[in-house]
């Protein structure tokens, strides 16, 4: 932070700065290497596909910093509960589960009470359907006795379905 007017670094800049060699300007750890890659080739895939969209915008397309940390942390390897490369996650990570936003109760129950209806619906017109093709397949079952009756020399098929 102290080297980026204070600001926060995305965990992308933080691995480069990290595990970058000095003296070689260079990764030397091929996992870390590779990951690093990886997440900097998707970060140009999405800013090209925000400038393919945003042709005509004079908008930045550069990506947040949160996304390009929800980028490290969908690519990057994870071993034993950390981050290849990072450790473990932060707080703020979408990795840690947090706690579920407040639902009103009586919205809730409203909800329920809306989908129990449309099960009942559903359900209701299932049975119907099912009747329907019942009373076909009896209907299709007449039609068939009802010709071999007229042509006992053919042959017919026990049961017509719709």
């Amino acid at each position: 932070m102290e080297e980026n007017d204070g600001e926060p670094v995305d965990d992308l800049a933080l691995m480069k700065r990290a595990y970058t060699n000095k003296k070689t300007d260079q990764i030397d750890d091929g996992l870390v290497r590779e990951v690093v890659t990886l997440v900097q080739t998707q970060v140009q895939d999405e800013v090209s596909q925000l400038q393919t969209e945003d042709y005509d915008s004079t908008a930045s397309t550069n990506l947040s910093r949160v996304r390009i940390n929800e980028i490290v942390q969908l690519l990057v390897p994870k071993k034993k509960g950390r981050l290849v490369g990072l450790g473990r996650p932060s707080r703020s990570s979408p990795l840690f589960s947090a706690p579920p936003p407040f639902v009103d109760p009586e919205v809730l129950t409203a909800q329920l009470k809306d989908k129990d209806d449309r099960i009942s619906l559903l359900e209701t017109q299932m049975a119907a359907q099912q009747a329907g093709y019942e009373a076909q397949k009896r209907l299709n079952q007449q039609m068939v006795e009802m010709m071999q009756r007229m042509y006992p020399n053919e042959v017919f098929p026990d049961v017509l379905d719709p």
